[in-house]
């Protein structure tokens, strides 16, 4: 990303504790600034590196592509807990005053990894991206239902709770501003681009041959191509549903953007199995997208909803822009 931590104060002003946030449905509040956090998920981790904050955290899980590269040598010095899911015991073993959560399938109502009650009767407070939770149900289990679509301001909010919590506000609000005139730089720059131009993003498949798990208009990159002014030729209220390519082809998207990451969970995990099946498969060898080269590689991270949404956002203008598509 452009921007980098954001440096302490030279003079930093008296905490103004205790500090109550409402998150997910709870009031959280902290006496003082945390000491000792473990951050669940790659975008709430980066957000803490960003806001200056790396020496509050003691341990981190849940990765999918490498760190941002100006935090790669702070990074190497927090312990890893674990690349996925991180157990229970192991995250109480770094004797934790917070832990923030990116996603409720790991710390929730039916968390892999705990629920908020279990920490709760520790003593240990729980703060989960309003990203996962509002106009979201979860109650189902999985990646959940949006009930609303996503928009950025659900991160800055994040931003700005964390910033409060550790009493670094000003630092949050630089943030905040410098990701929203990103975002709006990004949105001038195709604003000529004219009607027709569509996408589809695919994530990942659980086998390479079925039908792939695409982005729906709710999520992180139904607002890149509604911010953008790109249609969506997957017309659902799914976060990810399942496509079959038939389908895809006959709505003919202009651009074909692929979920690139460090991931291995499935075969369609790895950028380029996706891309020797677009080009050999076919259905998709015979998309337009395909034959004239419009596919795109975005890090998964910017296809979830995460700081680094803007990343994908300055891409795919990017690719709009080499495109030349016209007006």
């Amino acid at each position: 990303m452009a921007c980098g931590a954001l440096p302490a104060p030279a003079h930093a002003q008296p905490a103004h504790y205790p500090v109550t946030i409402e998150n997910c449905g709870r009031s959280l509040t902290f006496e003082a600034s945390p000491e000792r956090t473990v951050s669940i998920g790659q975008s709430m981790t980066e957000i803490l590196y960003l806001l200056g904050l790396s020496d509050k955290v003691v341990g981190t899980a849940l990765w999918t592509a490498p760190v941002l590269a100006e935090f790669e040598a702070v990074n190497a010095t927090i312990k890893r807990i674990a690349d996925n899911d991180p157990s229970f015991e192991g995250v109480l073993a770094e004797r934790p005053d917070l832990v923030t959560t990116q996603f409720q399938w790991q710390v929730g109502p039916q968390g892999v990894v705990a629920t908020e009650e279990q920490f709760a009767e520790l003593g240990i407070p729980v703060y989960t991206s309003p990203a996962d939770c509002v106009g979201k149900d979860n109650s189902g289990g999985g990646d959940g239902l949006r009930t609303e679509p996503f928009t950025m301001d659900l991160v800055y909010r994040e931003i700005e709770d964390l910033a409060a919590i550790f009493d670094v506000s000003e630092r949050g609000a630089e943030l905040v501003a410098d990701l929203k005139a990103r975002e709006a730089k990004a949105r001038e720059e195709v604003a000529g681009i004219g009607e027709g131009v569509s996408a589809v993003f695919w994530f990942s498949s659980a086998e390479i041959a079925i039908d792939p798990y695409v982005a729906g208009t709710s999520g992180a990159p139904g607002y890149i191509m509604k911010t953008l002014g790109i249609d969506n030729v997957i017309d659902s209220q799914e976060e990810w549903p399942t496509v079959g390519w038939e389908t895809i082809a006959r709505s003919n998207p202009t651009f074909i953007v692929l979920g690139r990451m460090d991931r291995r969970r499935f075969p369609a995990d790895d950028v380029e199995k996706k891309r020797e099946f677009l080009m050999s498969d076919p259905v998709t060898s015979r998309m337009a997208a395909v034959e004239t080269g419009h596919v795109v590689e975005m890090d998964a991270q910017a296809m979830n909803p995460t700081i680094r949404t803007i990343e994908g956002l300055e891409m795919m203008a990017q690719a709009v822009r080499d495109a030349d598509l016209g007006e």
